[in-house]
Order: structure tokens, then sequence, then C-alpha cells
């Protein structure tokens, strides 16, 4: 008798990735509006205290202890690079250049995750991988072409954003081991915590700014950390567990899609037909790196049915 394996936790995981990209395409619509009031430092330093704040609470509230001391490192790397210096250095990235610059050159980080997993966490490449990002990479340029402004960008800003996708890719990197000895809510909490820290030196200027900032902007600022820290990245290291890095990098192609989608509804910027291709191969390529190959359920099957067939037949003899 063959038994199906439950397909609740894998439901999960995706819905689990699927809130993570929503709340992540919202955040460049905020960071739009906050970043207006308040410069790159002072806003991450914002962003991460709400999202350190609204995990402390829910981490008091379901009684969560300390990680475990074999998770420290990777929540201190993911905490110092993506928490800390990516929100930094993209908040000041996008500041040099145009919003479809920033997302071509960002958008090298999901390849850099692959790359690493594969060399530093031993993470199979597979075909369908490597060709579902490809063709979302080609969705993100098309996107970034069709968005990019007329002398938008300095060499500066490509620079950063540049560093960015390169802290993003070591942070994932440096998460997924950690994963493996504490909880998402634990490995997110603490790494929020190590990048608030590393931000305190840009006290002087939130508190500065935030005495002049417009009420929307600090709102969005605050909303940036309750749901696209907080919890977003708390759903991310919950799938993140239960895959591959590099699958989980090919998951975020959905979000200049999504961004674009948001734009059109929030902001009235309709997109043209070039930026909404780019969207539809950012969504198709995603759909071909986390499809999964038949055959070999199929191969399985077809396995065990030779086996019964001679056990019934010796029992009938």
């Amino acid at each position: 008798m063959s038994t199906t394996p439950p397909r609740r936790p894998d439901l999960l995981a995706a819905c689990a990735a699927a809130v993570t990209v929503v709340l992540w395409a919202s955040a460049f619509v905020s960071i739009r509006s906050a970043g207006g009031a308040y410069s790159p430092g002072a806003l991450a330093l914002g962003r991460l205290l709400s999202g350190a704040l609204t995990l402390g609470v829910i981490c008091l509230l379901r009684r969560e202890g300390l990680p475990p001391r074999p998770a420290w490192r990777g929540i201190a790397i993911s905490g110092l690079l993506w928490f800390g210096f990516y929100m930094v250095v993209l908040n000041w990235g996008e500041q040099q250049v145009d919003a479809g610059t920033a997302a071509l050159v960002v958008n090298v980080g999901p390849i850099l995750i692959a790359l690493l997993g594969a060399r530093l966490l031993g993470d199979a490449l597979p075909p369908r991988l490597l060709a579902g990002m490809a063709v979302s990479f080609a969705g993100a340029v098309t996107v970034g072409l069709s968005m990019s402004g007329e002398g938008g960008s300095s060499l500066f800003g490509v620079v950063l954003c540049l560093l960015a996708a390169v802290a993003y890719a070591g942070g994932v990197v440096a998460q997924k081991p950690a994963l493996g000895h504490a909880s998402a809510l634990q490995v997110t909490t603490y790494g929020c915590l190590v990048g608030a820290v590393l931000c305190l030196p840009f006290a002087g200027q939130l508190v500065s700014e935030a005495a002049d900032a417009p009420l929307s902007a600090t709102l969005n600022m605050v909303y940036l950390g309750v749901f696209p820290t907080a919890l977003a990245f708390t759903t991310w290291a919950y799938a993140l567990a239960r895959t591959t890095a590099g699958r989980m990098g090919a998951t975020t192609y959905a979000v200049p899609a999504l961004v674009v989608l948001m734009s059109w509804l929030a902001l009235g910027e309709v997109p043209g037909l070039l930026t909404l291709a780019g969207g539809a191969l950012c969504l198709a390529g995603v759909a071909v790196s986390r499809s999964r190959k038949r055959a070999r359920a199929r191969a399985a099957t077809s396995a065990e049915a030779p086996k019964s067939r001679p056990e019934s037949a010796s029992r009938s003899a």
C-alpha cells in the first residue's frame, strides 16, 4: 500500500514565501515615501527599531528563549550584512540612482545567493533553477530599462547598489545554517537586533529628522519595520529553513513584477508595455525555478509496482 507524503509543510512554506514577496514589494513604495524625509541611516535605524520592538513583543508572548550557541554565528553575520549594512547602503544607493538602475543591480543578489549556496552550503543547482533565474533576470533587466530615468544614475550609486546585492546574498547564505539550530522567529529577532545596534550611530539623525518629518513619512517608516521587516523576514526564514537558498533567492524575482503592480494601484504610475512584459518574465521565471520534475515521482511509482506483483503471486501459489 503506497502512501503519499503530506503536502501541508510544503504548502505552508510556499504561503510564507508568498507573504514575504508581497510585503517586500510593498516596501519599495513605502521607502519612496519615507525616503524624502529621512536620510538613509536614520530610515534604516527607525525601521529596525520598529521591527525589533515588534519581534521582541512576539518573542515574549511566545516565551522564546535565546537562540542556541551554534546559531549565533549565522545570526550575527546575517544581522550585520543583511539587516544592518544592506538596508543603509540600499537606501543610500536609491538616492543616487533611479529606481530602474537600482532594480537592475540589486537583482544580481539572487544569482549570487545561488552561487554562494552551491559553494558554501552544498546546494544543488538544477537546470530548472538556472533556467528560471535566467528568465527572471531578463525580466528584471527589462523592467529596469523601462523604468530608468534620464541622467538619474551615478557610478557611486551603482556601486552602492552592488554592495547591497552582495550583502543581501551573504546574509541569506549565513542565515541558512542558523535555521538548523534556532527557530525562524529567533533568527529574525536577534538578527534584527544586531542590525539595529550596527545602525545606532544614526540615532541623532533619526531624532532630529523625526521632529521635522511629516506624519505620513514616519508612519511609512514604522510600517517598514512592522511588516516588511518583522513579519516578512520571519516568514522568509520559515520558508528558507524548508528549502535551498537558491530557490528562495529565485522567488524574490517576483518582487519587481509586484512593485510595478503596486505602483500602478497605489501611486497611479501606469506601466508601459515593456514594463508589463518584464514583469511577466519575472513571474514566469519564478514559476520555472520553483517547479519540480514529475518524472522522479513517476519512476518511483513504477519501481514500487513490480515489487508487489511477485509478492501477491507467491501468496496465491
